[in-house]
Formats: C-alpha cells, sequence, structure tokens
C-alpha cells in the first residue's frame, strides 16, 4: 500500500506557483459555504513523515482561514486525557457543524505505543476496533471525515536528515525523526494493516505521498477542498486517494502503471528454455504444496487481450490435472445477483493443497462496476475494505495468494484486436464493447491504480506485469508464482 505509492509525483515551481493562488481562494470559499452546512469536518493529518506532517499542517492553516479551522496535535496523553478513555480527547475536540477540526498525528501515536511495548497487542487491537466504531458512528452521523496519510521513503527521509543536521535546518530535526524511522523499519506492515484496518466505509485513508513538497501540498489542499465541495454538492463522500479526482482532466498525473517495464523482449530460444525451467520448478513446488496441504489463489486481471489466457495456460501446464481449477469469471448471473458479490468467489476457494486461478476477480467492482455504473459508488467505495478482508482472511488461513495486472500499451491492443478479427479461431473474443472500452482507458487507468495502492500487501501482492511481449509475461507471472510458493512453503515449515 505505502510501497506502491512511491510512483515519483512531483510538481514543478512554476507550475505550483499557477496552482495555488486560485486554489487558497476555492478553500476559503468552501470553508465560508461550510458554515451554513449542517455537517462538521474532522480531519486527521498522519503519517510516516513528521517533518513533512508538521509542514502540511502549517500550509493548511496558511491557506485556509483558520478562524475556522481548529489545529489539535495528538501527542502523548496529559494527565487530564489519561483519567478518562483514549478517545475522550478525540470527542472532546470534535468539530461542530460548519467548522474542521484538524488532528495531527493521532493515528502513529497508537501504533508508536504498541511497537515500542507500552500499548500491548490486546488493548493495541482493541484500541483499533474502538476506533472503526467511532469512525462508522461518526460516518453515519453525518460528520465528513477527511483522512491523509503523508508517505515519504525511509531512504529519502534519513538522507534528507542527515543533509539537514548538517545545515542551517538542522533546528528542524530532533531524536523524534530518527526513533520514528527505526521504529518503523521493523513495524511497517504493522503499519499497513492498521490503515487498511480504519479505512472504513465513507472514510477511508488517502495516501499522498510527500517526497515533494510542491506537489504534496497541493495533493492535500485538493484532497481537502474536493471533499469539502462534493459533500456541500449534496454527493456522498468519495473517499479518494491521491490520484483520484484530485488534478483536472487536463493534467498529467503519474500513477502505478507508468512504472511498469514495456519494452522488455524475450528471444524465442531463451523463453522456450526458460519456460521449461520454469514449469519444472513449478510442478515440484506444486506437488510439496499439495502434500503439505498449501492451497493457493491466483488471481488475474489486465486489459482485454494482454494475455491472461495465454499466462493462465502457462502455469497449469505445470500442474496436475486434479490439483486446480481455473475459473473465468463473467457477468454475474441471476441467482449470484441475489447475493453478497463475493459470494461467488468464496464458494469456489480450494481445498487444502490445491489451486484455484481466477481469470477476472471479485475486483470487477471496483472497476468496471466502477466505471460502467454498475456499483453505485457507495458500494464500490466500501469494496476495497471488504476485499481486504477476503484476503486477509484466506492468508490467515494459510493460503497462498497472488494478484497479477498485466499491463499492455493502448497501441499493442489496438495490434491485438485487429489481429484477432483477422484469426478465424480467435474473431469471436472480439466486440464491439471491446472497442467501446477503449475509449474509457484513462478512466481504467485510474481506477487500477487505485485498486493497487489500496488493495496490495505483503502476503497478498499485486505483480504488475508489462505484457507488450507474451513471453516476457509469461516468464514473469511463473516466477512471481515461484517465489511466492516457496515463501508459503518456508512459512509452513
Amino acid at each position: 500500500m505505502l510501497k506502491t505509492s512511491e510512483v515519483g509525483n512531483r510538481l514543478a515551481k512554476e507550475e505550483f506557483r499557477a496552482i495555488v493562488p486560485q486554489l487558497r481562494v476555492d478553500l476559503v470559499n468552501a470553508q465560508y459555504d461550510l458554515r451554513g452546512a449542517d455537517f462538521g469536518v474532522l480531519l486527521f493529518v498522519a503519517g510516516d513523515d513528521r517533518i513533512a506532517g508538521n509542514a502540511v499542517v502549517n500550509r493548511l492553516n496558511e491557506w485556509m482561514d483558520a478562524r475556522f479551522l481548529r489545529t489539535h496535535v495528538m501527542g502523548p496523553l496529559t494527565p487530564e486525557e489519561a483519567m478518562r478513555p483514549r478517545f475522550w480527547r478525540l470527542w472532546r475536540d470534535m468539530p461542530p457543524k460548519g467548522r474542521i477540526a484538524l488532528m495531527a498525528g493521532g493515528i502513529m501515536r497508537l501504533l508508536n505505543e504498541n511497537l515500542t511495548g507500552d500499548l500491548p497487542d490486546h488493548e493495541y487491537d482493541r484500541a483499533v476496533d474502538h476506533l472503526e466504531a467511532l469512525q462508522e458512528a461518526l460516518v453515519a452521523d453525518g460528520t465528513l471525515v477527511i483522512k491523509i496519510f503523508l508517505h515519504t521513503p525511509a531512504k529519502v527521509q534519513r538522507k534528507r536528515l542527515r543533509r539537514a543536521e548538517s545545515d542551517d535546518e538542522g533546528w528542524r530535526v530532533d531524536q523524534r525523526d530518527w526513533a520514528m524511522l527505526d521504529l518503523l523499519q521493523d513495524g511497517e506492515a504493522k503499519l499497513e494493516k492498521l490503515l487498511r484496518r480504519t479505512s472504513v466505509a465513507g472514510a477511508p485513508w488517502s495516501v499522498i505521498e510527500a517526497t515533494d513538497a510542491r506537489y504534496r501540498d497541493v495533493a492535500v489542499a485538493r484532497t481537502v477542498l474536493n471533499a469539502i465541495t462534493a459533500r456541500l454538492a449534496g454527493r456522498p463522500p468519495l473517499g479518494p486517494a491521491v490520484s483520484e479526482q484530485l488534478f483536472s482532466p487536463g493534467d498529467r498525473q503519474t500513477t502505478v502503471l507508468d512504472g511498469v517495464d514495456l519494452q522488455t523482449t524475450t528471444e524465442r530460444a531463451r523463453y522456450t528454455k526458460e519456460l521449461n525451467q520454469l514449469q519444472r520448478e513449478l510442478h515440484g513446488l506444486a506437488r510439496q504444496a499439495r502434500d503439505r496441504g498449501l492451497s493457493s489463489v491466483l488471481a488475474f486481471e489486465g486489459w482485454d487481450a494482454a494475455g491472461k489466457g495465454g499466462a493462465i495456460r502457462r502455469v497449469t501446464q505445470a500442474l496436475e490435472a486434479g490439483d486446480y481449477r481455473v475459473i473465468s469469471t463473467a457477468a454475474p448471473t441471476e441467482e449470484e445477483r441475489r447475493y453478497h458479490y463475493l459470494w461467488r468467489f468464496w464458494r469456489d476457494l480450494p481445498p487444502a493443497g490445491h489451486v484455484v486461478i481466477y481469470d477476472r476477480t471479485w475486483y470487477g467492482r471496483v472497476l468496471v462496476e466502477r466505471i460502467e455504473g454498475f456499483a453505485q459508488p457507495a458500494e464500490w467505495q466500501r469494496a476495497y475494505d471488504e476485499i481486504n478482508d477476503f484476503e486477509d482472511q484466506l492468508v490467515e488461513r494459510g493460503f497462498h495468494v497472488a494478484k497479477f495486472w498485466l499491463h499492455i500499451s493502448p497501441e499493442e491492443q489496438l495490434a491485438r484486436f485487429q489481429a484477432r478479427e483477422n484469426t478465424p479461431e480467435k474473431s469471436h473474443k472480439i466486440t464491439e464493447e471491446d472497442y467501446r472500452n477503449r475509449e474509457q482507458w484513462d478512466d481504467y487507468v485510474q481506477a487500477v491504480d487505485q485498486m493497487v495502492l489500496r488493495t496490495s500487501s505483503s502476503d497478498a501482492p499485486w505483480h504488475l506485469i508489462g505484457a507488450n511481449d507474451k513471453y516476457t509475461a509469461r516468464l514473469e507471472v511463473l516466477e512471481h508464482v515461484n517465489k511466492g510458493l516457496k515463501r508459503a512453503l518456508r512459512r509452513m515449515s
């Protein structure tokens, strides 16, 4: 979730200067419009970069009207606060209708106490449960909850801290910054789980890449502005993360797909040799998994004509026929529509030692159903959390879970469409709908970006596969399957 946000977003100084004047006007106007609204705004700003967090809080107080923005720093509990339940102070500082309360740092305080041993795991888990329930209660009551998490890679922070300590900016650095980095070095997985657990429906975390200060400040301000103006317009909270609806259609924003290599090719002779080696290895690993009762769920998504079927066939060629099932997911049947959308995936989970491969998956809720309007905004927004919970349960039960997005360029897709039309045994695969979907390419890019950012974890990772060259893609898929099985088998030892 955090690593996948590291896509290198930057904003040039000239562009920043052009954007900010109108952005500040819009923010203040939104505050004045909010004064007559029947809801308050609870704005959480947290992150793994204390200096960036301080800068963002200061920036919001600079760009907005401080008379209608109350800032509260969630530091160590005061003696008065320690006498009461943990979240008493949050209730105490709750914004009235028409106002904004900015809560700085609170979620990281909770995690830090747990990582240092001051808050035992069972108490920490109960506190997180309470926080989830609190958010749900606030959202149901009408409060607009906006949550921003600022992420800067640890190596970037360390470099900046060393540089700052040696120049005139050294006064901004203290031991807390180094301590935070050391603490999170071993606590990153717990932080990601905390962010996912507290991304409740109607109040998700927006993870914002904080490496570039100008981009960070504009992205934060636009996230706040968009959420408030959407709510004032009577629309439900969209809960966008950084790459969703923050910039105008004319802007070009970096997404996780921009980092996928589409140029690498593999010669046929090398492909044939490596394919045989990888399939032989997979065959042995799959037999070990069967004998030891390790189940696997492999999920394949990607563009139309990206080569999902071909990649899946290279996996199944290495498996015993009775050890796997391939499930091609189409539009739900009349019966399936009577159930929760995850029901049909739950019912097909594999028994011990077996493999189920999904060709299209539960992610249709946040992709095609979202883009085509088959799911209401509230439905696909909460689906991220539902999907994460679903996959968490698989992992906790001991399943090996791997997810693949096969990525091709629009030009390569068009070439494959045309080739299929001219191939008798493949022409049935092309319909008018396939061409219509190409017109929504940019919308799907944004949806895929959010899907990967909000549902990727160390235990159920997304593998973004460059598939312009089919040979390269198939080999990369097999490599990831083998590596994942090896890790899962080691965990069983």
